[in-house]
């Protein structure tokens, strides 16, 4: 039990590492982009956090799975978002929506 817990705090502690050392080194025009590829990725947690709310093993997997489900939403539609907001940015000021 401790040693799958150590490899998993292992595994989180390598994924921050290298999610820290990929954005430090993308130069800035491309951060859009990247946040909206992140955003799409993002729906595969959506998916996940479905899969696990459904299963219906157990309550507390299904209570875990639905606010897996809300969070994961939020995160997805505020991304975009945001990045529609980033992108409107970019925009010239005498076109219209």
């Amino acid at each position: 039990m401790v040693e799958e817990l150590l490899l998993l705090l292992f595994i989180f502690m390598l994924a921050i590492f290298v999610g820290f050392e990929t954005i430090a080194k993308i130069p800035p025009l491309l951060h859009t982009p990247l946040m909206s590829g992140t955003n799409a990725i993002s729906g595969i947690t959506l998916v996940g956090a479905l899969i696990s709310a459904g299963s219906g093993h157990t309550w507390m997997g299904t209570a875990f799975g639905l606010l897996a489900v809300i969070f994961a939403t939020i995160n997805v539609v505020g991304g975009f978002m945001i990045t529609d907001r980033m992108l409107k940015m970019f925009r010239k000021k005498n076109t219209k929506d």
